[in-house]
C-alpha cells in the first residue's frame, strides 16, 4: 500500500525537526530508492541548479554493507528537485557542517549527503527502522520505507507526470516495469484527478440529487428524517493504538538483518 498524499504530510510534519528529514522528504517526492539515498554524495548533489545525479548506492548483503553502481544503467540518472527539497538539503547541509566543527579530528569525511552524526556513513537498515519508528509515534498505517517511494510515483502521476516522466524519475530500465509496478496504484491517482476536475465547475445539484429527493420516504409527523436514536457503542471513537514502545531519539544500531524488498 502507499499513504494518501495527508498520510504523507503527517508524516512529513511530524519529522520536520529530525536529522534525516531531509532523506525522508527526498525519498517522499523525488522517489529516490533507500540505497541511493543513503549513498548520495554531495558531489553529485547541485543545489545551485536544482538537481542531483543518482550515481552511487549503498548495498546491503547479510548485514554488511558495500558501494555499488546503480541497479541498471537507467538507474543512474539526473533528478530535478523542487524548490522545497532544495531547502530542506541546504539547511541539511548546514547542519552537517556544524557537526563536522563539532566533532574535530574524530570526523569521518564520506562525502555522503546523509551521514551519521559523526560522519560515518548510514546503514540502510537502520534508515528503515527510524523511519518506523517515527511513523508509529504518530500512529499512521504501516508501510516500507520503499513505499514511500512508490507514493511519490502516485503524487507526480497527480501532478501530470505521464508514465514515461515517472519511469526516468524511479530510474526503471524499461517504462513495462513502470507499468507493472504501479498499475494498482495510479488508478486511484486517476480518480483523484477525475474527482477534482469535477468539483472546478460549480453546480446548483449534483447529479442524481433530483432522484433522491424524489425516492427520499417523508418523515412521520413531529420526526426528522435521520433523527433516530444511535447506538450508543456507534458514538464512541475507536482507541488509536499507540507507537511501538521505540524512542524517537534512539541512535541507529544494529538490528535484525534487512528484510525490505526494494526491487522497484
Amino acid at each position: 500500500m502507499v499513504w494518501t498524499p495527508e498520510h504523507t504530510g503527517l508524516f512529513l510534519d511530524h519529522v520536520a525537526e529530525d536529522r534525516l528529514y531531509a532523506l525522508w522528504h527526498l525519498i517522499a517526492f523525488r522517489g529516490l530508492r533507500r540505497g541511493e539515498a543513503c549513498g548520495q554524495r554531495w558531489t553529485d548533489t547541485h543545489l545551485d541548479d536544482g538537481r542531483i545525479t543518482v550515481a552511487k548506492q549503498l548495498v546491503v548483503s547479510g548485514w554488511d554493507v558495500y558501494e555499488d553502481d546503480p541497479k541498471t544503467d537507467a538507474g543512474a540518472r539526473t533528478i530535478a528537485l523542487d524548490s522545497d527539497t532544495v531547502r530542506a538539503l541546504t539547511r541539511h547541509r548546514v547542519q552537517q557542517d556544524k557537526d563536522r566543527e563539532e566533532w574535530g579530528s574524530a570526523w569521518v569525511e564520506t562525502c555522503r549527503v546523509f551521514t551519521k552524526e559523526n560522519g560515518e556513513m548510514l546503514h540502510p537498515a537502520n534508515v528503515t527502522r527510524r523511519f518506523i519508528e517515527l511513523y508509529e509515534e504518530i500512529g499512521l498505517p504501516p508501510i516500507r520505507l520503499h513505499d514511500l517511494r512508490h507514493g511519490a510515483a502516485t503524487l507526480a502521476h497527480a501532478a501530470g507526470a505521464d508514465l514515461k516522466d515517472i519511469q526516468e524519475m524511479l530510474g526503471h530500465s524499461s517504462i513495462a516495469i513502470t507499468a507493472d509496478t504501479y498499475t494498482s496504484l495510479l488508478p486511484e491517482a486517476d480518480r483523484a484527478i477525475a474527482e477534482a476536475a469535477a468539483r472546478l465547475v460549480p453546480r446548483a445539484r449534483r447529479t442524481g440529487d433530483a432522484e433522491t429527493a424524489e425516492t427520499e420516504p417523508e418523515a412521520a409527523d413531529g420526526v426528522e428524517s435521520g433523527a433516530e436514536d444511535m447506538p450508543a457503542d456507534a458514538e464512541e471513537s475507536a482507541a488509536h493504538p499507540g507507537p511501538g514502545g521505540a524512542s524517537a531519539h534512539a541512535p541507529l544500531t544494529q538490528t535484525a538483518p534487512d528484510a525490505e524488498s526494494e526491487a522497484e
